[in-house]
């Protein structure tokens, strides 16, 4: 007995990886669909041994389906969700589009499981931003044993972020500046081969950028709304896997000792963490993972109760498909998807 799955955005980065993690985890799929907008309908993707062909959206019988997993844009999803929420099946949408809705529950499987348990209000659960994902996994034990009371976060975000154009611009433009001559940018803003931008997103009026602001509305939302926290965004020439430089105060003591045995015990972490020239996770080595690993954790003496940390994961996995994935393995524990009986 499996469930009938649907993964709308099929063609896509996160979409693909959807499809993976589903047949890595052995999730129970009893029927599988492959869901896109009517330009790429018959275009081929894969799930394990099996080749899907793309389905048409607007054609698509969604109540045949348990559950849905959304990679598309946050206006697709702002009109689709409800939709195909109401006709039955539970929304995991990977847009921004339902954050921040109060009526649709923000989860990460490894920091507040629980609120699954209210997702029948919209049949909508969101998937926090890439970089919120991985942070809030390190941040939520140490916050349950010594209370953050501020967090400052340098993320070094990889270019897979900004989908197969921004991949697609970084290595164009690592070719074109050897072999080619330099091209003119057109995913960011300026050139990302050889370079470091600090810009993501849009900018706010306050001087931040709007991928900056979902960090902290995110983390508020899951963990603790009494937390301080101020980032800076960076976009850095790496094909896939984002970086976090974390600084965080703590309203009790907490050495480094602790921290480090706290976050080896904590769901979904790993520590690696040798005071030696390569005793730390870089990005390039966290490609293909499913944790989210910590690295370089040490007291900071500046202030009177801080820590800092490297935190790294694959934002395609962590950060998007794979999220998605265990809150369907979520729910499916807890007994809170249908299953359909049509064909």
């Amino acid at each position: 007995m499996g469930y009938r799955v649907a993964v709308v955005g099929a063609t896509g980065n996160v979409g693909r990886e959807m499809l993976n993690i589903l047949e890595e985890v052995n999730f129970p799929v009893a029927k599988i669909h492959a869901i896109a907008s009517r330009k790429s309908i018959g275009v081929e993707v894969s799930f394990g041994d099996r080749i899907l062909k793309c389905e048409d959206v607007e054609q698509f019988d969604f109540s045949k389906v348990d559950v849905v997993l959304m990679s598309v844009s946050g206006s697709f999803s702002k009109e689709w969700s409800p939709k195909i929420g109401a006709a039955g099946p539970i929304v995991i949408d990977n847009s921004s589009a339902w954050r921040m809705d109060p009526d649709v529950p923000l989860v990460v499987p490894e920091v507040n499981p629980d609120d699954v348990t209210w997702a029948n209000r919209k049949n909508i659960i969101a998937n926090p931003n890439c970089s919120t994902a991985q942070l809030v996994v390190a941040l939520k034990p140490l916050h349950d044993r010594a209370k953050i009371k501020r967090v400052v976060v340098a993320t070094y975000q990889s270019v897979s972020g900004a989908g197969k154009e921004g991949m697609d611009e970084l290595w164009d433009q690592t070719k074109g500046i050897f072999v080619l001559g330099p091209s003119e940018p057109k995913k960011f803003p300026k050139q990302i081969a050889f370079n470091v931008i600090p810009f993501i997103g849009a900018f706010l009026p306050d001087g931040y950028t709007d991928e900056e602001a979902k960090m902290w509305n995110e983390t508020h939302k899951m963990i603790d709304p009494e937390i301080k926290l101020t980032v800076t965004c960076v976009r850095v020439p790496v094909m896939v896997g984002h970086s976090e430089a974390v600084n965080i105060e703590f309203a009790e003591p907490l050495d480094e000792d602790e921290a480090r045995d706290i976050l080896r015990e904590a769901p979904g972490l790993i520590v690696v963490d040798k005071r030696e020239p390569t005793g730390y996770v870089t990005p390039k080595e966290v490609q293909g993972e499913f944790p989210v690993y910590v690295s370089r954790i040490r007291n900071d003496p500046t202030v009177e109760h801080g820590l800092s940390m490297w935190v790294v994961a694959d934002n395609l996995r962590k950060g998007a498909a794979l999220n998605a994935v265990q809150i369907a393995q979520l729910l499916h524990e807890r007994g809170l998807l249908r299953q359909t009986t049509a064909a």
